[in-house]
């Protein structure tokens, strides 16, 4: 619901903020030679929606039995380096401080203290993204952006040698993601003010199993990933 939320807003947002700089009777162009630049620099701040993909081994999988994922709204905070190529596309590099909490909910048991695992995660988040631009119209230019990505979670368990028998689970440190977004740019008068929207998915298992092999909580699932939604508002 959170999730659902964020999205539906920031798109709400982005539509009026278009519609208003497309038919305003406004003409007067900021920041006309802002995008000549070879090398420009920003920060962001923004939410974040972090999910699970799991897969099972079991394909039999009863819906009844499925792990449920809880997601809570996060933090993002970032610099951003952006590398002009050509006209339309930018490479840029953005790296951030994420802040994170997933609840996984396990339903074949009944007391909270096996049911439940609170995933709380603090990753550094370093994409590579490509970005490509429309032609500039009035004071604004919408863009989708792609790229690949790395995250190191300072809250991991990777190494811990308790596992979900003493209430701990476990994940790997390093995770790799793909990424899709869009936006738009909107040249201010001093500065450009740009709010986004990414998807971002995991491409590696990030599941640290139990040493019991046939563990309630970690025997079953083939692979558990990352997916997640960014809504950012950056300041260049």
């Amino acid at each position: 619901m959170t999730k659902r939320i964020l999205l539906l807003l920031t798109i709400v947002f982005l539509t009026q903020a278009a519609q208003a700089q497309l038919f305003s009777k406004e003409r007067l162009s900021n920041l006309e030679t802002f995008d000549n630049r070879f090398l420009t620099w920003g920060y962001f701040l923004g939410f974040n929606s972090y999910d699970f993909k799991i897969e099972y081994e079991d394909q039999a999988q009863d819906d009844n039995t499925d792990i449920l994922v809880e997601n809570q709204a996060g933090f993002n905070v970032g610099l951003i380096g952006d590398m002009r190529i050509n006209r339309y596309i930018n490479l840029r590099l953005e790296p951030g401080l994420y802040f994170a909490q997933r609840n996984l909910i396990f339903p074949n048991f009944e007391e909270e203290r096996d049911f439940l695992r609170e995933t709380k995660s603090t990753y550094i988040h370093v994409p590579l993204l490509v970005k490509f631009s429309t032609e500039r119209l009035n004071n604004f230019k919408p863009f989708v952006v792609a790229g690949v990505s790395r995250s190191f979670n300072l809250s991991s368990s990777e190494e811990n040698p308790e596992d979900n028998e003493q209430g701990q689970f476990r994940m790997t440190t390093g995770t790799n993601y793909f990424e899709l977004g869009f936006g738009i740019d909107f040249y201010l008068y001093y500065f450009k003010f740009t709010p986004s929207i990414r998807g971002v998915f995991a491409t590696s298992d990030e599941l640290v199993r139990d040493d019991d092999p046939n563990s309630p909580w970690t025997g079953n699932i083939s692979k558990l990933s990352t997916r997640g939604i960014f809504i950012n508002f950056t300041f260049q």
